[in-house]
């Protein structure tokens, strides 16, 4: 039997590594105490460096972004395709400029699409918005969503709130992006007419910036920015299309995928400095590599220090194998269920795929059969996708939400809103347990409770307690798990009117409450310190 697991755990990890292209390009980081370096004619001026690379007929050498707020020089140096990698990262990591090198891994966006025309109104595909359970391509169940059409009477966004999406472009002439574009007029750039909208033969307005070729375009020749963008902020009540999560933010577009649905880490690693250095407060990652890269987690871990809520995906191996940069830590990893909220298992488009799983899983969401926008067509919306690259455009749309619900909030205090407010044992018994687990996380994603968990409890982030829930939604009753005990929990309707008040002396007890509806309920501990969780009957 372990021979068996041993077995089965190689294979899954060369199928894995045997979907990631091999990189010919190397990340390097220098010391703080070299000199600011500019390249000439691809040359450092560092002697070392240089010789290696023309020993090596080494093709070209890229400097990255170091950040507004930081002095880090990194460049990537690329060779020729048959070029030993692994050797060479050695033998520049022995430099005494080099801080550290490492290949430029390759990672990909986590979703895949299939084109058909179904009969029903297009919002009504949006099974994620909103699921009476009547989705016909799969199982589903009513309420299996994230309780959106509550979420919009509550908050629709703002236009000030900047969505930064890296991934593979976008169909920047879809009329379900117009007035929605972020854009950079302090840069200028020659152009030939191409998006003129100024009729003047150069353009002065950035829709953010395509990484891949290096170009201020960027256009989407996969399709999957397209979708992934679409679900954040495509413009709602409108009468065409779908409607995004959030109805009036704006989107700042960074290209870091190919038209393989492949990226360089070193891509995703200035887009995400661009992102942060340019106000972008959320980002949406849809991709992921199974290698772990310290440039790529600086890259996280700047934007996080600038204010910038990082989400990003699991991915689709239906494995516990970390993917990057969902593992970095303060990001929110997002994992995906389907119409019956259970854990995607598979996606409909590879009987060995599924969401992955793992301790660093912080919610799921709706990510299989999600129809979205087409990249090569204003008028095509019989496309739908699968992925956890799906489920993450819900969390960054509710973030975004959140934010201007609150500009103030900090991206630790939205991941911490995100995953308190989130729907505990809605899925599978086997795998849904109460409380945090390795396949849902904290639970799957609940907007309206989300964000009138924020307005009813403006105290969350001084809780000191713990406290569960179960089940949520609930029928009839439903269970307090506390350590805090004994203590006095407290229900409140929604106009804050307390309905009931019992004593908790044991670590579970049962709370029976007769009146459907949505209920705040408080445990306060003998030191004052007070938990919150928001329970629909």
């Amino acid at each position: 039997m372990k021979k068996l697991l041993l077995s089965c755990a190689f294979l899954l990890y060369f199928t894995i590594n045997a979907q990631t292209p091999k990189t010919n390009r190397i990340t390097i980081k220098l010391k703080s105490s070299v000199e600011n370096i500019n390249l000439n004619n691809n040359s450092t001026g560092i002697v070392q460096i240089d010789s290696i690379a023309k020993n090596y007929n080494a093709t070209g050498i890229t400097k990255l972004r170091s950040g507004k707020k930081s002095k880090s020089q990194l460049f990537v140096i690329s060779f020729p395709n048959d070029t030993n990698i692994e050797n060479l990262v050695k033998a520049y990591g022995q430099l005494q400029t080099v801080e550290y090198a490492e290949p430029d891994y390759i990672g990909q966006g986590g979703g895949k699409k299939f084109n058909m025309t179904p009969n029903d109104q297009f919002y009504f595909r949006q099974w994620g918005l909103h699921n009476d359970g009547s989705f016909n391509l799969s199982p589903s169940i009513s309420g299996a969503d994230i309780d959106m059409e509550a979420a919009w009477d509550i908050e629709q966004g703002s236009s000030e709130i900047i969505v930064a999406v890296m991934d593979s472009g976008l169909n920047l002439e879809h009329p379900e992006f117009e007035g929605r574009l972020w854009s950079n007029e302090a840069e200028t750039v020659n152009f030939e007419d191409n998006i003129d909208n100024d009729n003047n033969g150069y353009i002065n307005d950035f829709f953010g910036w395509d990484f891949v070729s290096n170009v201020p375009f960027p256009f989407d020749d996969h399709g999957h920015g397209t979708n992934v963008t679409g679900i954040i902020a495509a413009n709602g009540n409108n009468l065409s299309g779908y409607s995004g999560v959030d109805l009036n933010c704006k989107i700042m577009t960074l290209k870091g995928l190919n038209a393989n649905n492949n990226g360089n880490y070193s891509w995703w690693y200035d887009a995400i400095i661009y992102a942060a250095d340019n106000g972008a407060r959320v980002i949406n990652l849809s991709v992921g590599g199974n290698q772990y890269s310290q440039v790529l987690e600086e890259a996280v871990q700047y934007a996080l220090n600038n204010n910038v809520v990082v989400v990003a995906c699991m991915m689709n191996f239906n494995t516990s194998i970390p993917f990057y940069p969902a593992n970095f830590e303060g990001v929110i990893a997002v994992g995906s269920t389907n119409p019956n909220d259970s854990r995607t298992q598979p996606f409909f488009w590879d009987s060995n795929s599924g969401s992955n799983y793992g301790d660093h899983i912080s919610v799921v969401a709706p990510g299989n059969f999600i129809y979205g926008l087409s990249h090569t067509s204003n008028t095509e919306y019989g496309i739908y996708w699968g992925g956890t690259s799906q489920a993450t455009p819900y969390v960054s749309g509710l973030a975004a939400l959140l934010l201007a619900q609150d500009p103030g909030r900090t991206p630790a205090q939205i991941k911490s809103i995100i995953e308190n407010t989130a729907e505990d044992q809605v899925g599978s018994t086997l795998e849904d347990i109460p409380g945090f687990d390795i396949y849902y996380g904290h639970g799957r994603i609940n907007a309206f409770q989300a964000l009138s968990y924020s307005l009813d409890n403006p105290e969350f982030n001084k809780n000191k307690n713990t406290l569960i829930v179960y089940p949520n939604p609930s029928k009839g009753s439903f269970n307090i798990q506390t350590e805090s005990y004994p203590c006095t929990a407290k229900v409140y309707n929604t106009l804050g009117q307390k309905i009931l008040e019992q004593e908790i002396t044991t670590i579970n007890t049962t709370i029976n409450i007769t009146s459907p509806g949505t209920y705040i309920v408080s445990v306060k501990s003998k030191d004052g310190s007070t938990a919150k969780k928001i329970i629909i009957e």
